[in-house]
């Protein structure tokens, strides 16, 4: 007979085998619409999105008033709720994976720069020798 403990624990046991978490691993490109009417504001969108968890890079357009936001797990809706509470008004344009190009995954092979060694060791004292094949400080 199962206690109430054990089939608690049988009960968690099932709905843990069916939940799995996966973090994201793609960059996503999130485009806002919003208001930017003077520097200030242009200054306060940068600083809301930066913040947000996930954002790699943050770049605005003035002339179209869109906030571009590029990054791995970005939460959309919240950072649309916090560019709107910051600035009065935001909406979400556009939420796309990024696609980076195969060119910019190449390295670069560093090359060693070929330094001379300007290090000459000197005494620090003068050394005089003796006709005896002594020598003296």
């Amino acid at each position: 007979m199962y206690s109430c403990i054990e089939s608690f624990i049988d009960w968690i046991s099932f709905w843990k085998e069916e939940i799995s978490y996966t973090l994201p691993t793609t960059k996503q490109k999130i485009v806002f619409k919003v208001q930017i009417k003077s520097q200030k504001y242009k200054t306060k969108a940068l600083k809301t999105a930066a913040k947000a968890k996930g954002v790699s890079n943050v770049s605005i357009e003035v002339e179209k008033g869109q906030v571009e936001v590029t990054g791995v797990g970005v939460d959309s809706v919240c950072l649309a709720k916090s560019l709107q509470k910051k600035l009065g008004y935001a909406s979400i344009v556009s939420v796309e994976e990024k696609k980076e190009d195969k060119k910019e995954d190449k390295k670069e092979e560093i090359k060693p720069i070929q330094w001379a060694s300007t290090y000459f060791p000197c005494p620090q004292f003068p050394v005089y020798y003796d006709c005896d094949g002594y020598y003296r400080y």
